[in-house]
Formats: structure tokens, C-alpha cells, sequence
């Protein structure tokens, strides 16, 4: 760890320069990479180049939490979201079978399938709206896979554009390398240069309650939410305390834009249920915590770290193994 205070310098097979630091899950945390990274690569590329930088999961997760917590704590504008989807995925909101890791996949996912590639689409319509919210424009970058169709890329391209996407573009780069993602650049290069009215979702004054619950409402797409009285209880502290005014940091599944992960597409009319709060006051968040989720997933009862340490006087780590 005495390494990882540093961004790490990587590069991608083709030579590109990629910074790696930090990096949390969005369901559970932020979902972004550090602000010193960031700013390390905008030096770098100059006042004329391009930074990519990663929001886990969708529009819902991390890309909600990149512009209400990240963007507040930098300062920095995004020009451009890049909003990116399968046929695979889409199909699996339009109604298609659940997905077994390791097994092999059914054929509405390996056949074409108009249909349920159509039905699907509510979903990437839904996370258009999401980034809309935020005055940036959007482009859909569409993973292609060998088993997908002309009929069914062009379909959801057709969708995204029709849906308020600046463009949506088929990608190749996993076959063909960077070559394949030229189209993509090009698209990101011009959505750039399109008026960009960038705000935050809620203001930092608003009561702890009204912020979960704008973003429950307005990017989930909830009804409304219910605390439970533990839940209550923590809000009712943290604002004692002085907290009250820090960004929200929801902690909910990503395999929904509710908290039920096999309720795919867009579901609606339902209640947020927000069993607890809890705040990372070091980290500068609230951070509520959605029906059943668990913020440390698969990790044992004793964690390893544990059996770690490091030797002061040979500064080497002990009991990574």
C-alpha cells in the first residue's frame, strides 16, 4: 500500500498511457478512479487532448456519483459521457434468460433475437435520461460481439440516436485493437465541441433525506423511498453533528436500476427501501444503504489484511502469501 499512495503509469497493448489509482466498486462506493490521476493526465495531454476517465457500472451507479461527488470535489467539467452497452445486455433487460457465470449461454443470446434487442432498449433509453440530467452531451459506444447481428447493432444505434444520444457507434477495438475504436474517437471528438450545460443533481443544502431521495426518484426512477428507523436515526445524528451538508454515496445493486436485482429494463412505482445510513467522513459522503446490500461482498469473516505488515527496516510486505 505504501506504493498505491502513487498513481501507477501503465500502458495499453498498443503504447496509449493509462493511470491506475484507486478504484472502488460503484455499487458499494464511488466507482472512480482518483482526482490526482485525472489531473496528472489532463497536464499530460495538454489543453487540445482527450483524458478518459472510468465511472463503474451505468449512468446509475457510477456516473451519478462521478458528477455529484467526484466533479464537486475537483472542480473539473466533463465535455462528453460515454455511455457504453452490449445487444447481450440489452436483450437480458428486454426479457432474456438469466445469465449463469460459467455456463454456456442460451441462444437468444447467440441468435438474432429483433425482438427482445427492442424490448431492451427501455433500458439504455433510461440511462440517456440519467446522463441528460446533467446537461452533457452523450454517446453510446456499442460493444460488438461476433454472435451479434447487422439488423440488431443497427437497431440499438438506431434507438440511442433517436433517444437523445449525440451518436451511437459499434465498436471493435476487443478484435481489432484500437482500429476498431476510431469511429468512437471521432464521434467523442465532435460531441465535445457541442454545448455542454453542466449541472449537479441536487444542491449540498438540502436536507440528507431530500438528496437520497431526489436521486432514488429522478435516476432510479422510484416511487418514493422508506427509512427504517435505524436509518432515521443515523440521519438524525449525522445532521446534529454537522454532516448534513456532504454529497450522497448510495450503495445499491447494480444489476437494477431498483434495489431487486432480477427486476431488469425500467421498473417503476416502486418504494427505495434504505435500511441504513452511514457516513465516510474522511472520504466526504453519506453513504445509505439500499435494501439488503452488503458493502463488503464475498470477503471472509477475518480479512487478510490481518496477516499483513510491512518491515520498517526492509520495507519488504509480509504475509501477502
Amino acid at each position: 500500500m505504501k506504493d498505491a499512495i502513487k498513481p501507477t503509469l501503465m500502458q495499453t497493448l498498443e503504447g496509449t498511457p493509462v493511470f491506475v489509482h484507486a478504484g472502488p466498486f460503484a455499487n458499494i462506493a464511488h466507482g472512480n478512479s482518483s482526482v490526482l490521476a485525472d489531473k496528472i493526465a489532463l497536464k499530460l495531454v495538454g489543453e487540445t487532448g482527450f483524458v478518459v476517465t472510468e465511472a463503474g457500472f451505468g449512468a446509475d451507479i457510477g456516473m451519478e456519483k462521478f458528477f455529484n461527488i467526484k466533479c464537486r470535489a475537483s472542480g473539473l467539467v466533463p465535455s462528453v459521457v460515454v455511455l457504453v452497452a452490449t445487444v447481450r445486455a440489452l436483450k437480458m433487460h428486454g426479457g432474456g434468460p438469466n445469465v449463469t457465470a460459467g455456463a454456456p449461454l442460451k441462444k437468444e443470446y447467440t441468435e438474432e433475437n429483433l425482438q427482445l434487442v427492442a424490448d431492451g432498449c427501455c433500458n439504455l433509453q433510461k440511462q440517456i435520461q440519467i446522463a441528460q440530467l446533467f446537461g452533457v452531451p452523450v454517446v453510446v459506444a456499442l460493444n460488438v460481439f461476433k454472435t451479434d447481428s447487422v439488423a440488431e447493432v443497427d437497431l440499438v444505434c438506431k434507438i440511442a440516436k433517436q433517444s437523445g444520444a449525440f451518436d451511437a457507434v459499434p465498436c471493435n477495438h476487443w478484435s481489432a485493437g484500437g482500429g476498431g475504436a476510431v469511429k468512437l474517437a471521432q464521434a467523442v471528438e465532435k460531441a465535445a465541441r457541442q454545448k455542454n450545460s453542466f449541472k449537479y443533481l441536487y444542491s449540498l443544502e438540502l436536507p440528507i433525506v431530500e438528496k437520497i431521495r431526489i436521486i432514488a426518484q429522478k435516476v432510479y426512477g422510484a416511487q418514493d423511498i422508506e427509512l427504517s428507523p435505524a436509518a432515521q436515526s443515523q440521519v438524525d445524528r449525522y445532521t446534529r453533528q454537522g454532516f448534513g451538508n456532504l454529497p450522497i454515496c448510495m450503495a445499491k445493486t447494480h444489476l437494477s436500476l431498483s434495489h431487486q436485482p432480477e427486476r431488469k429494463g425500467v421498473p417503476s412505482g416502486f418504494i427505495l427501501p434504505i435500511s441504513d445510513v452511514r457516513a465516510s467522513i474522511g472520504a466526504g459522503f453519506i453513504y445509505p444503504l439500499v435494501g439488503t446490500m452488503s458493502t463488503m461482498p464475498g470477503l471472509p469473516t477475518r480479512p487478510c489484511f490481518y496477516d499483513i505488515d510491512l518491515d520498517p527496516i526492509t520495507e519488504q510486505v509480509k504475509g501477502l502469501f
